[in-house]
């Protein structure tokens, strides 16, 4: 492996210095502490305000993979800062402890040694692993002493439609099994029905159940209607107190898309200049090549910049994911493309 990548790999992962900065043993990254999003009172003109011009957004999007490639040393390093951003999930009705287990070694190290060695880079892992509530306790037993997160998803996800007093207690009960972060569902109805109020009441009550548990606002934009909708949910979620806004389920029909992550990273970008808390984004379902990740990273640092390029403020939601990026490093260390299995998730 030629010096020059090494040492342009280590400038494209690591974090330039900062006084926040701390450095960790467990994933030879830096953790970076940032004060947490403590929320404000409801802004009503500002919700109201926000607006989106769909054709303008479309054409961004569809213009960005063509003007933001990378190649080669350079992809190889953004490669590898994407397997750090990944929550490493599974969320089947036939999860059982052995697959949680599995998954949990995988995050633990998620790129083989071999190929690492390669490259002249430590040892990585992904940013957290997602489990249902039953699965908590096993993640979090698996995972000790690795410094990877588990997050649990809750509020009767995905669909947000059991009752509120169980969607709060759901939440209170991954919390006491060991959740670090809790992926909850919005009632999409507020948002479709304009009730602005309603869903910022219901996101104060989420937050103040999580506790110290940091909480990721899933908005299923998908089947918010608009972008509009997309860009005033992800306010109102901010303005009540959420530390991440999350595209997906991964359930919808349509989950994450470029134009949909536009508009919640600009609403992230102006909640950030507006009140100085700076907010997380996680797009969910559907990205499962290396190249799209790529682009998902280049979006985020054009609209939000290198701060949000760090796993505390950036995640991508997906298993498959994993898989094909360390295949893309295999074929970028070896010149050979290997089979799939030769990279197994759990």
């Amino acid at each position: 492996m030629p010096a020059k990548w090494r040492t342009k790999g280590a400038k494209t992962l690591q974090t330039k210095s900062n006084p926040t900065l701390t450095p960790t043993t467990t994933a030879g990254l830096p953790q970076v502490h940032e004060p947490r999003n403590t929320g404000m009172e409801l802004d009503m003109d500002w919700v109201m305000g926000a607006q989106a011009n769909t054709s303008a957004i479309e054409r961004r999007a569809k213009s960005l993979p063509g003007r933001r490639s990378v190649k080669k040393d350079y992809q190889a390093a953004w490669m590898l800062k994407a397997i750090t951003m990944i929550d490493l999930t599974t969320l089947s009705g036939d999860d059982t402890e052995g697959r949680v287990r599995r998954l949990c070694a995988k995050a633990r190290h998620p790129v083989r040694a071999d190929i690492l060695a390669a490259l002249g880079m430590p040892n990585i892992t992904t940013g957290a692993v997602c489990v249902y509530h039953e699965m908590v306790e096993t993640a979090v037993e698996a995972l000790a002493g690795s410094g990877v997160p588990v997050a649990a998803v809750s509020t009767g996800f995905p669909a947000g439609l059991s009752p509120f007093h169980l969607r709060v207690a759901e939440i209170g009960e991954s919390v006491k099994a060991g959740a670090s972060e809790i992926d909850i569902v919005i009632s999409r109805r507020h948002a479709l029905t304009g009730n602005w109020q309603a869903l910022y009441d219901e996101m104060r009550e989420f937050r103040a159940a999580c506790g110290d548990a940091h909480i990721k606002a899933i908005l299923a934009t998908g089947e918010l209607g608009s972008l509009r909708n997309v860009a005033r949910a992800s306010l109102v979620c901010m303005m009540a107190g959420a530390d991440f806004i999350k595209t997906s389920t991964g359930k919808e029909s349509v989950n994450a898309t470029l134009p949909v992550s536009l508009v919640m990273m600009r609403a992230i970008r102006d909640y950030h200049m507006r009140t100085g808390f700076r907010v997380g984004y996680k797009p969910a379902g559907g990205i499962s090549k290396a190249k799209d990740a790529v682009t998902y990273l280049t979006l985020l640092k054009d609209e939000l910049g290198d701060r949000w390029l760090s796993p505390d403020m950036f995640r991508f939601g997906a298993s498959s994911l994993l898989g094909d990026l360390e295949r893309q490093l295999e074929h970028y260390v070896t010149g050979n493309y290997s089979a799939s299995y030769r990279h197994a998730i759990g």
